[in-house]
């Protein structure tokens, strides 16, 4: 296997993301919505402040600033003396992916076009050549195909332009200088059921075509989740890892899975106060996102001492390796897991799109629907993002980690251990997020299910088919997993307050207290969603 010392340092661990799950707004923030220059400041901040060893810059359903390594370099000069941008530190653009978002496609240009301005602003910088941007996420990829065009693109198109002749002895590069660097490292986010169950036909074909002398794989937690539930998305994840370490071997090539996780157990559970059991849990990966609850509604030491845990231990030893037989047993639990998440999610739907406007915007994004982007759809029904959907159940006292549990009911005695033995901290998971289901939130929708009906404005045979199966849900996780519901600590029993609160006042359409109320709970449970 290719070990190459030099490109394995390169690999950060921690990497600071955008994602707009925090309920606090931060100290340094003028704005409850941070955009635009604070963004700038808070790139610095994660790097300086909390030791997170790289910066995703998001132009992924978001407007972003691609002068970010002059502004960076201009302004925390001192700081980046001495911590070089792409060898100490390291920026990574997150791009539209064409194919998904029409209207934003030409995002993409811009975006890589600014790759070679940023290499001579930091080359000038540091007076000799570097290379502070040299690696690009695309989102929503399922095809190799997707990834060779982005590579071949930014060496045709953008690399290429400077051979152009400008007349009969010109070239662009004798006009403009020359670009670099000269190609790009492409990391695909791979995020759909199959494509993560199929990793290995989009990763292998890249591998043979590029020959890249390590390759880096962002698998995604949140989108599954919302997609598929709690238990699809983190066994997913298990194979896909599982599948990236065999490519590993297969292919002669170093691979460097990146997971992105946020605080509460349906997006990953990464937290301060969770460090040990990820790392138990998720084994082999290379990077953690520290998003954004993480780093704004925690203290600031122990914040930063998950980053470091997080930076000295990842990747924590190497994935479980599932064998084929496993590998069948678990797609066929999966797909009940997935079926069952579905039949809750399409007539719960309407309730949760109601709920989601009160949650409040911590960043300054494009409106993921309409001509302007996309919404996520699950089960044939239009939802909000992972965030805001988390948020919304979170808010009427319904972890939506619970969503789809009595899928275990169907599952045959050997999947079912097969699902407790890959989900190493499925109990401990359930049971910290017990505490913040209320039962009291739970009987007052079913009592008053025609409101809640009309409010969400749906049918009220939905409406109660949705608590129906939630009710069957929550009585397999206490049946089959000995999970306790229900407020236990004290700050639970508050956040309970604020979610009967919120629900009454959502009912009644008092939205001035209903939104006070929600921001309560979540700054209690520490996360928006």
């Amino acid at each position: 296997m290719k070990r190459d010392t030099e490109e394995e340092t390169r690999i950060p661990r921690t990497m600071s993301t955008q994602h707009p799950d925090n309920i606090n707004v931060p100290e340094w923030s003028s704005d409850e919505v941070i955009d635009g220059n604070a963004e700038i400041f808070e790139a610095y901040f994660a790097y300086e402040t909390l030791g997170c060893q790289e910066v995703m810059w998001d132009s992924e359903g978001k407007d972003v600033d691609t002068r970010v390594v002059r502004k960076l370099l201009n302004k925390y000069w001192e700081y980046f003396l001495s911590h070089t941008l792409g060898k100490d530190v390291f920026l990574t653009y997150r791009i539209p992916n064409p194919n998904v978002e029409l209207v934003e496609r030409k995002v993409v240009i811009e975006t890589l076009q600014n790759i070679p301005v940023a290499y001579d602003v930091a080359s000038t910088f540091y007076k000799k050549d570097v290379a502070p941007i040299f690696e690009v996420i695309l989102p929503f990829t399922t095809d190799s195909k997707e990834l060779t065009l982005l590579f071949n693109y930014y060496a045709k198109a953008i690399i290429g332009d400077s051979e152009v002749m400008l007349d009969e002895s010109t070239k662009v590069k004798d006009w403009v200088g020359a670009f670099k660097p000269t190609s790009i490292r492409i990391i695909p986010l791979v995020e759909d059921f199959n494509s993560l169950w199929n990793i290995d036909k989009i990763v292998t074909p890249y591998i043979k075509a590029v020959k890249p002398k390590y390759l880096r794989v962002f698998i995604a937690r949140s989108d599954p989740a919302l997609n598929y539930g709690l238990l699809c998305a983190v066994l997913l994840s298990k194979m896909a890892l599982s599948k990236l370490k065999k490519i590993e071997k297969e292919q002669d090539v170093m691979v460097h899975p990146i997971l992105g996780v946020g605080s509460k157990p349906f997006r990953g559970h990464l937290s301060p106060d969770n460090v040990e059991p990820f790392l138990q849990e998720y084994k082999g990966v290379a990077t953690a996102t520290i998003q954004s609850a993480l780093r704004y509604d925690y203290p600031l030491e122990q914040v930063k001492e998950c980053v470091r845990i997080l930076n000295e231990r990842l990747p924590n030893g190497e994935p479980t390796i599932i064998p084929p037989r496993e590998e069948t047993l678990l797609l066929n639990a999966l797909q009940k897991c997935k079926q069952q998440h579905e039949s809750v999610i399409e007539p719960l739907a309407p309730l949760v799109n109601s709920v989601a406007a009160y949650v409040p915007p911590r960043r300054a994004r494009k409106l993921h629907i309409g001509l302007f982007g996309y919404s996520r759809n699950v089960a044939g029904v239009n939802l909000p993002r992972a965030i805001t959907f988390a948020a919304s159940l979170y808010a009427i006292g319904i972890p939506p980690e619970f969503i789809g549990c009595s899928a275990l009911d169907d599952l045959t005695e050997e999947e079912l251990n097969l699902v407790l033995k890959h989900y190493v901290n499925v109990k401990h998971d359930l049971n910290t997020v017990g505490g913040f289901l209320s039962w009291q939130n739970v009987n007052m929708l079913m009592e008053m299910h025609q409101q809640a009906a009309e409010r969400a404005g749906t049918s009220r045979e939905k409406i109660k088919t949705a608590l129906t199966r939630i009710l069957g849900d929550l009585q397999t996780a206490e049946e089959k997993l000995d999970i306790k519901l229900g407020p236990r600590t004290p700050t639970q029993k508050r956040h309970e307050n604020f979610a009967n609160n919120f629900l009454i006042a959502c009912m009644e359409r008092e939205d001035d207290e209903a939104r006070k109320a929600l921001v309560e709970a979540a700054k209690l449970r520490r996360c928006l969603g």
